[in-house]
């Protein structure tokens, strides 16, 4: 199969997305979706993506999603050309009482990124945040305003400065050999989902406990992991967290030993 660099792609239920259609998805941005990474036409976790779109598509649209449907958008929008991408993708209901449409969007890959992360911590939590939803401008705004100050990216904190999760990822933390995710309102993630199976695995802990934004330099260390895969944060605000090169080089062999799975 020949492949092809690609700029950008969008359908809805398999054909190219029209003016109007984008028009009312601006102006009524409710709905869910997945971001997903693929690489050979595989991705991680598609299990887990095509359970999240079903399980969100029924609680805000009282209607389930078909995942062999999905999978075979997907396929569609890569077309014969495209074998690596970053793909989305939307669910939305252009009427009510109508089963949802949707909308896949086909990018050019994304990297891991290359540097300890540096964090600003905000006071911000995301609505209904067990739904990856639309709509997410309170996120962006601190993720911009943080990119503004010279951050990598936004640290979500609830009441009581406890941690919850990055704008865009979810954020872990380091104590002896466990691995301590925030216990606060947050997306369960996909990326999160896997490390967490993986661990299991391995016989290597992973809790659940609240994280105040006070205790975060008291960690042996932390992470941050989304669909683009993991990044030690070194960083968050003016506090200095220790990053442990082997620890985190441990981690990164753990999450490529999890298999692709053939869209």
């Amino acid at each position: 199969m020949e492949t092809s660099p690609i700029t950008s792609r969008i359908e809805i239920d398999g054909r190219p997305a029209t003016a109007e259609q984008l028009a009312f998805l601006a102006g009524f941005p409710y709905g869910h979706f997945t971001a997903m990474q693929v690489r050979g036409r595989r991705t991680r976790g598609l299990e887990a993506h095509l359970r999240r779109l079903d399980a969100a598509s029924r609680e805000l649209f009282g209607f389930g999603l078909d995942g062999g449907r999905v999978r075979e958008l997907v396929r569609h929008a890569l077309g014969a050309d495209v074998a690596d991408a970053s793909v989305r993708v939307y669910v939305f209901q252009p009427e009510a009482g109508q089963a949802p449409s949707v909308l896949v969007t086909v990018k050019p890959p994304a990297e891991d990124p290359d540097h300890p992360q540096r964090l600003r911590a905000v006071r911000y939590l995301r609505p209904v945040p067990h739904i990856k939803h639309l709509g997410g401008f309170g996120q962006k705004h601190h993720e911009r305003q943080a990119q503004r100050e010279g951050f990598d990216h936004a640290l979500l904190v609830g009441p009581d400065a406890v941690v919850a999760e990055g704008a865009i990822a979810n954020i872990g933390f380091f104590a002896g050999p466990t691995v301590v995710w925030p216990e606060a309102p947050m997306l369960h993630g996909i990326t999160m989902r896997l490390i967490e199976g993986a661990l299991a695995e391995r016989g290597t802990p992973s809790r659940r406990a609240v994280v105040r934004l006070a205790e975060v330099a008291s960690y042996d260390g932390a992470f941050v992991c989304n669909a683009r895969g993991i990044a030690a944060v070194g960083w968050i605000d003016g506090v200095e967290l220790a990053v442990d090169a082997e620890r985190m080089r441990g981690l990164m062999e753990l999450y490529d030993s999890i298999g692709w799975d053939e869209i």
